[in-house]
């Protein structure tokens, strides 16, 4: 099942997703409120709505799935990581602590778009990038969960972009701290949350889901991955992220960014040079995900704000109080 949030006429509403439209779920319920409630019960309560009219997917504009409480996003691609050390980090490829440990850090619930949202550039920045992501979304809470504990509270899937100004997070990166303001403009979560079930047929041999990806800017297809050529499946991301730790129902945890062009900044670090170039206003981002759907944003102007004051150095501070 897929569950939408959208806007129409002025009011932010929950359903389902058919064929035919939109169907609304009942006053005042919303999509993180079936997922809290559990996969079985959402799938009730979803099935029932299915009975009411549709109201057509043109005639909405889609919102993020759900209000996400947290969002986690890890970097489970080894493509991915050995191509963007050379273009953000210091080239010395995939070190060997990535292979230890799913790395992940928290980026913005408050800036998460809709699936068809202008994504305006951040203040400052002249390198401008997308990262075409799956992200689970989890369905019940738990802490120190196994992965075999952790399959159990999957609720279901959405498509999810990282946009990143890699010239702030390049900073913010030598400081050994963040990403943060690199990261935090923007996250498309779209264009609905699509419900474990629905995904299972994909699970290869080895856990992992194995669903196409692709990414394209302005109709040119830049990108193309499997989803299961992620280093650890999704159930052992939920199982890291709450080791010694709690995870809740709606927490939102990215994949990371695929490979083989799943993001610019990849390419350049392969190729040496920005081919294809950063992210410019009017440029349209599609990204579709084999049985998830497709999110689709233009590129907008950002705020031109003043540059940020730098530190003052330590020998121009007051002296301690002796």
């Amino acid at each position: 099942m897929r569950f939408a949030t959208w806007e129409a006429d002025g009011r932010v509403r929950a359903g389902v997703v058919s064929d035919a439209g939109l169907h609304e779920l009942p006053a005042r319920t919303t999509v993180l409120d079936l997922v809290r409630a559990g996969l079985p019960a959402a799938l009730d309560v979803g099935a029932v709505a299915l009975d009411r009219p549709a109201v057509p997917l043109d005639g909405v504009r889609l919102l993020p799935p759900l209000a996400a409480p947290t969002v986690r996003d890890f970097v489970a691609f080894e493509e991915h990581v050995e191509g963007v050390v050379a273009s953000v980090g210091d080239g010395a490829g995939v070190v060997p602590e990535w292979y230890q440990a799913p790395t992940f850090y928290f980026t913005n619930p408050y800036a998460l778009i809709g699936a068809h949202d202008d994504v305006a550039v951040p203040p400052g920045s002249q390198l401008f990038d997308f990262e075409l992501e799956v992200a689970v979304v989890v369905g019940r809470d738990g802490a120190s969960l196994t992965p075999e504990q952790a399959r159990d509270h999957v609720f279901g899937y959405t498509v999810l972009n990282d946009w990143s100004a890699r010239d702030l997070q390049r900073r913010e990166m030598k400081v050994n701290l963040g990403p943060a303001k690199g990261k935090d403009s923007a996250t498309t979560l779209g264009p609905w949350l699509v419900t474990a079930d629905e995904l299972e047929s994909h699970r290869d041999a080895d856990g992992f889901l194995a669903l196409d990806m692709r990414v394209s800017v302005n109709g040119t297809e830049v990108g193309q991955d499997l989803l299961s050529n992620m280093g650890w499946p999704f159930e052992e991301l939920i199982s890291y992220a709450s080791r010694g730790a709690e995870v809740r129902g709606g927490d939102v945890l990215g994949s990371g960014t695929c490979g083989n062009g799943g993001c610019l900044a990849e390419l350049w670090g392969r190729r040496g040079e920005q081919k294809p170039p950063p992210l410019r206003p009017g440029d349209v981002v599609e990204m579709t995900v084999e049985g998830i759907g497709t999110i689709r944003n233009r590129v907008v102007e950002g705020l031109e704000l003043p540059p940020v004051a730098p530190a003052r150095p330590r020998s121009r501070a007051r002296k301690r109080l002796s």
